[in-house]
């Protein structure tokens, strides 16, 4: 499975970007994806995952309430929307895709895209 992010780029604070992951391979065995994000000098956080039967959707607590994740019919392609954005959105955003275990947690990941970089701007 191959995991190709897309979407980052400078945007001023309060301004809105959206990311998006295309997913080719294998993809047929992926249970969710999720998107991390880390920032320089900082760990890697997660910030959305979308569980492909049944929709759920799980967000981290900083960006609650202002990114939305989605994900298109064909379970190949996850969609970032994030609105409202601030100086501490700043980072490299990362893709991935996983079986089982928890979609909170990085380590039940299986598959990472090559990250693209938000930039928050004052």
């Amino acid at each position: 499975v191959q995991l190709q992010a897309s979407g980052g780029g400078l945007v001023q604070a309060g301004g809105s970007l959206r990311l998006s992951c295309a997913a080719s391979g294998r993809t047929f065995s992926n249970a969710f994806m999720g998107w991390f994000r880390q920032a320089p000098g900082k760990e890697r956080e997660f910030v959305a995952g979308i569980r492909w039967y049944g929709g759920n959707t799980y967000y981290g607590d900083s960006v609650k309430g202002r990114f939305t994740i989605s994900g298109a019919n064909d379970r190949n392609t996850a969609y970032l929307q994030m609105n409202s954005l601030e100086l501490e959105d700043t980072a490299l955003y990362y893709c991935a895709a996983g079986r089982t275990g928890s979609i909170w947690s990085g380590a039940s990941y299986n598959y990472w895209g090559q990250g693209t970089l938000v930039t928050v701007s004052s």
